[in-house]
């Protein structure tokens, strides 16, 4: 079946992307409209044609009430995409912070999120529709985009200020293990069976039980609030055995802070536990907003913690050896604090939604189990991805608890900083287009329609080709500026802020395969394939483990060990890219793999001309007026515009259509 494609017009139209583009965004979050429009202009070329696609996309709806349907469905998408924004990255030394996203496959039938008509998430139409109107879908996309943009903002904030009152030496590396453990205890116990078990038991029970889901609510939030609790005092009580397996290299005094650092943050696991629930409950009731601004408070509560931490050290350098008590008091309880706020100010908005909690212990006949079954490739690539992170960390953290290096910020605190930085463009671009596409892919599927499955993978990756590219080759040209710009103040010295552009560049690059990869793998997803992706995490986490070894033996005794590991990052996942291209065209046939190649060919050659032109001119900028903040903005103030403007002409030179249709839609967005 290829009925999708409007009548007389190819899906692979260099239009689609300028209407795509040109579509009223007005009060939208960017990472709501780049698969909310979308969805719409789908839908616009759909009612266009034949009247069966009407039974496939609606079966239950009027052809008449498809506009009302498409606001619903919207609302559910914006969801889908802003769900998972307000828990704190997972450290990408262990889990990346997208990874649990992009591990969960999507189901057919009765689950919560686009792929599903309204009243498959526990929302009749004829209910609901009145609801939706009255609350104003465009409303509720504004306060989450705002909730959105505060969040990262404030977090920005927050890890700015964090490296100027520790620095990227070993006092930074303690902390960055004591409170990663948290997320790595959570990711492994919990995180993925969150989005692999429990949702899709929750919404179908609020579908299906006669009394909406309210036991089951009670069930799950008991167990929840029973079994975190349990797993939260037992690695409080294992804190110097959980420090010892992340960072066997520390001792003395390093060994110490990081242990007392574990202790104050590890109780976060209870808080992260509830606090996902209550966001999943929240959600399957239509209630968006409190999770999006529920995290602003967290950073803020740390940013006020750190701030007072400077207030008291004033000036000082603080090393392992110096930090007091009352001082890892300070920062490490605040970081919990901000968390215990985030999770209970929850939990008045559950009686908002009708939910009224009293704890039940009948566990037994729930159904969990099979959904365990189900989901047993998804929490194996969970733990793939744990293992291969703790091997990186240990090597990472022996590296900064070397006496040579301990104050050159070439540990873990460093890669692990630089992975975020080098990821957001990832977290905004790729996932938000891609989480427009994978509904339709799923349909597709169930279709049988492989060709039209392609065509999704096809745009996908060209759509998001032409954002990610520059960015990869931006991150390589400014990377000393950047990390200067962000990073560099407070107990930061120049060379700490050295190494840590230079791991940012080494990552840079691996922006593009790493992408590619992210949208291929739905092509999986589409199919419920599941075990493809472990298979292809298990490449993928070899490969990395290997290489980020041979660094550490090659290069142990340099400054480049940390580099190195993150440039094997970088190549694992263009190891995992050719693997999962050759697996994806035998499942599904064609994907324009050749059109694909030539455009990203093309966008490498124009974005690669842009910093080789832009960077030197950045560098000598910065060089001039010195080191320190203001010499980066000037860097980059001076570099960026050069690197645009010599991208955009290279670019169009080469005849990059889907830049051509982008540069269209904002011409004809600015017209207005």
């Amino acid at each position: 079946m290829s009925g999708w494609r409007p009548e007389g017009e190819s899906y692979r139209s260099p239009d689609y992307a300028t209407e795509y583009h040109a579509e009223n965004t007005a009060g939208q979050s960017p990472a709501v409209n780049a698969g909310g429009d979308l969805i719409d202009r789908t839908d616009d070329w759909y009612r266009q044609t034949r009247h069966d696609q009407q039974a496939l996309w609606y079966p239950d709806i009027p052809a008449d009430e498809a506009p009302e349907a498409r606001a619903i469905r919207r609302a559910a998408y914006a969801e889908a995409v802003e769900a998972t924004s307000y828990l704190p990255p997972i450290s990408a030394g262990f889990l990346d912070p997208v990874s649990l996203q992009h591990l969960i496959p999507p189901r057919r039938g009765q689950v919560q999120g686009p792929g599903t008509r309204p009243d498959e998430v526990g929302v009749s139409v004829e209910s609901k529709a009145p609801a939706a109107a009255k609350t104003s879908v465009s409303r509720a996309s504004r306060v989450m985009a705002m909730g959105t943009m505060a969040s990262r903002v404030t977090g920005m904030i927050r890890g700015s200020l964090l490296v100027a009152a520790l620095g990227t030496a070993s006092l930074s590396d303690s902390f960055t293990v004591g409170n990663n453990l948290p997320n790595i205890v959570y990711g492994i116990v919990i995180g993925g069976a969150v989005n692999a078990i429990f949702v899709p038991q929750l919404v179908r029970a609020m579908k299906d039980d006669d009394d909406a889901g309210q036991a089951f609510i009670n069930r799950l939030l008991t167990m929840t609030i029973v079994v975190v609790g349990a797993i939260t005092a037992l690695a409080v009580a294992l804190a110097p055995q959980l420090v010892t397996l992340y960072a066997p290299s520390a001792h003395g005094t390093d060994r110490q802070v990081t242990i007392m650092f574990a202790r104050y943050c590890l109780p976060q696991i209870f808080f992260y536990g509830l606090s996902v629930m209550l966001g999943q409950i929240l959600n399957a009731k239509d209630s968006y907003g409190p999770i999006m601004w529920t995290p602003v408070l967290a950073n803020v509560v740390q940013i006020a913690a750190i701030g007072s931490y400077l207030w008291v050290v004033g000036s000082v350098s603080n090393t392992t050896a110096t930090i007091t008590g009352g001082e890892e008091l300070l920062v490490g309880v605040g970081s919990t604090l901000g968390i215990v706020l985030q999770a209970l100010t929850l939990v008045p908005y559950l009686r908002g939604v009708g939910v009224s909690f009293r704890p039940r212990f009948d566990w037994r006949g729930t159904g969990l189990g099979r959904s365990v079954t189900l989901a047993k490739w998804t929490l194996a690539t969970v733990a793939v991805t744990t293992v291969v992170g703790w091997a990186v960390t240990a090597m990472a953290t022996s590296m900064g608890n070397k006496p040579r290096f301990s104050q050159a910020g070439v540990g873990y605190a460093a890669y692990s900083n630089a992975l975020t930085l080098w990821i957001m463009p990832q977290s905004v671009v790729t996932v938000s287009i891609i989480t427009a596409l994978l509904p339709r892919m799923s349909r597709f599927a169930q279709a049988g329609d492989k060709r039209a499955v392609g065509d999704s993978i096809s745009y996908g990756l060209r759509s998001t080709g032409i954002l990610i590219v520059p960015a990869s080759f931006a991150l390589l040209a400014f990377g000393q500026q950047i990390v200067s710009f962000l990073f560099g103040h407070g107990n930061v010295t120049p060379t700490q802020s050295h190494n840590l552009g230079y791991m940012l560049m080494a990552f840079s690059l691996g922006l593009i395969p790493y992408s590619a990869f992210f949208v291929m793998l739905r092509g999986f997803y589409a199919y419920e394939d599941t075990k493809t992706p472990f298979i292809l995490a298990l490449w993928i986490g070899i490969a990395n483990a290997a290489l980020a070894y041979l660094s550490y033996l090659l290069l142990g005794n340099t400054q480049w060990a940390v580099a190195g590991m993150c440039a094997a990052y970088s190549i694992s996942y263009l190891i995992g890219l050719i693997v999962t291209a050759t697996r994806l065209h035998t499942l599904v046939g064609s994907f324009d793999g050749r059109r694909v190649t030539r455009v990203h060919v093309k966008l490498c050659v124009a974005a690669g001309l842009a910093a080789a032109i832009s960077g030197p001119v950045g560098i000598a900028i910065t060089d001039l007026r010195g080191a320190g903040t203001i010499g980066a903005l000037s860097g980059l103030a001076a570099g960026g515009p050069i690197f645009a403007v010599v991208f955009f002409a290279a670019a169009r030179k080469l005849r990059v259509r889907e830049l051509d249709s982008a540069l269209g839609a904002v011409r004809a967005r600015l017209a207005h």
